[in-house]
């Protein structure tokens, strides 16, 4: 007898909690929201910050989380002992690949230049036909506005094809805009495969 995988969303976001307590408060909405309906979070295994927030949240309500970290940066980033599962890796590109590879749906939050990275990363993978799963952005109190100016730029310079920029699911209400992942995956007609990125 097996049992189904149960829905996974990978989450990017930042190792710091930021200035605002409104993006811890995301977070935690975030995980809530993924526990009580009973899917998995794949997240970088870091318990500092916005990721040991929405990962404590997503236990805290029931559900998985698996956790890759590379081991040089799981003393940096205070890797998380309590997850339902935690994969140590050798370098950055394999946990991305590795978190993308459990991954039905993907979501990023307020961070850094690594969550940046991630959410740019993982979108240039879709363009190119790597995967065809949603990928989402949680633009909680205009934290990233500049950001979406700027893509709308890159539109209007001949950079990025309006298609390509209206693949990015944009949202301010975590709940809402999980449901919208969720829905368009159902769409999606895969197969996806990173083995040759």
């Amino acid at each position: 007898m097996t049992t189904e995988a149960p829905f996974s969303v990978c989450v990017y976001c930042g190792s710091r909690s930021g200035s605002d307590p409104l993006y811890t408060l995301l977070a935690r909405q975030t995980g809530q929201a993924i526990g009580l309906r009973r899917w998995q979070l794949v997240y970088g295994g870091g318990r500092s910050g916005l990721m040991g927030t929405v990962a404590d949240a997503v236990l805290a309500s029931g559900g998985r989380v698996v956790g890759v970290i590379p081991q040089k940066l799981r003393e940096r980033e205070v890797g998380h002992t309590g997850l339902s599962e935690i994969h140590i890796v050798d370098t950055m590109h394999q946990r991305k690949q590795m978190m993308a590879e459990r991954a039905d749906v993907f979501l990023a939050l307020p961070g850094g230049i690594g969550t940046l990275e991630e959410l740019f990363e993982v979108w240039t993978w879709r363009q190119i036909g790597y995967h065809d799963q949603p990928i989402g952005l949680l633009n909680v109190g205009g934290f990233y506005d500049g950001l979406l100016a700027f893509l709308r730029h890159t539109v209007s310079s001949g950079f990025l094809e309006q298609a390509q920029l209206d693949k990015l699911h944009v949202g301010t209400d975590a709940d809402e805009l999980l449901g919208q992942l969720h829905g368009a995956c159902l769409k999606a007609t895969g197969p996806d495969s990173y083995r040759d990125i």
